[in-house]
């Protein structure tokens, strides 16, 4: 996910958009600690893609107590 993507998302959408994601990687590391995992990459774009729709969800909360 780029954060172009995120900037048309209300706060309860990337909410909900973090949660999934969270989900899915706790899945990729049960897999990983069994070793059934077959992309071992994807488990960095997940924290990234994470990380890029929380400073997302704060930049939304920030402006909404400034306004």
């Amino acid at each position: 996910m780029k954060f172009a993507e995120s900037k048309d998302l209300t706060l309860v959408e990337l909410a909900a958009k973090s949660r999934d994601l969270r989900h899915e990687m706790f899945n990729l590391r049960l897999q990983q600690a069994s070793a059934q995992l077959e992309k071992p990459a994807r488990l960095r774009t997940l924290r990234k893609d994470i990380a890029r729709l929380e400073t997302r969800i704060s930049q939304v909360r920030n402006q909404v107590k400034a306004a």
